[in-house]
């Protein structure tokens, strides 16, 4: 558990900044949300989950619109002067950061309610840091610590909300509720950064990123919708036979 979950934390952490700097930071966004319809591939093999047509529908029309949410910033340099094999690396970098992201998903699907959040994060965590410990120097790129006081701050910060807490309560929704649902849910990411860029920094959307944003609110928002449905047409034959 420890070792697969670590690899996969590695694989995300390094992948990722190639997708970013080889595709842009949308670029690098869009590809990894591709990780809901992996999961719906995966999660039907190894955990025996079903993958109906309109739930992996769902998935792909929430993959569509967060693409569509991520490149449609109004202010988003374009990737046209980027070098093709660096934009190659970028797209390679983003598609296995989502491959890490699924397979994390699922194996935490399989692992959180067998042996608890705490264990899982602890020992994902834990491989994570050794895995890049290792690599990370032998590739010339030794970690530094924070310079200033308020890089640790932020560091810090950083690591408790977008780590710690963010697994948490990833790990609460995977506990209770099948990977591919879960994996839909958390694709409601991109619709909160763009409401907290439009707050918070006066960042703007183009037409295409709001239609974005309603694909994906739209796709969670009928997913669990169907879950929901399916779990009250699942207990009324319980029910009414008990009243029988």
């Amino acid at each position: 558990m420890g070792g697969l979950g670590g690899a996969m934390v590695a694989l995300f952490e390094v992948a990722y900044q190639f997708g970013i700097a080889g595709a842009g930071v949308a670029g690098a966004a869009a590809l990894l949300y591709t990780a809901p319809v992996l999961v719906a591939l995966i999660a039907k093999p190894i955990l025996g989950e079903r993958l109906t047509p309109l739930r992996f529908a769902l998935a792909a029309v929430v993959m569509i619109g967060a693409a569509m949410a991520v490149m449609g910033k109004s202010d988003d340099a374009t990737q046209s002067s980027v070098a093709l094999p660096s934009l190659v690396v970028g797209v390679i970098g983003g598609l296995l950061a989502a491959v890490s992201y699924a397979t994390t998903t699922v194996l935490a699907r399989w692992t959180v309610p067998r042996y608890g959040s705490y264990r899982m994060l602890f020992w994902e965590a834990l491989g994570g840091v050794v895995i890049l410990a290792i690599i990370l120097p032998l590739a010339g790129h030794a970690p530094a610590p924070p310079p200033t006081t308020d890089g640790w701050l932020y560091t810090l910060a950083l690591a408790g909300g977008g780590v710690v807490l963010a697994n948490f309560l990833f790990f609460a929704g995977v506990r209770r509720i099948e990977a591919t649902p879960t994996a839909v849910a958390a694709t409601i990411e991109p619709v909160v950064g763009a409401l907290l860029a439009f707050l918070l920094l006066g960042q703007h959307l183009t037409l295409m990123g709001w239609v974005g944003l309603v694909m994906v609110v739209g796709g969670v928002a009928a997913g669990y919708l169907k879950e929901g449905l399916e779990q009250q047409l699942d207990t009324q034959p319980k029910h009414a036979g008990r009243s029988v």
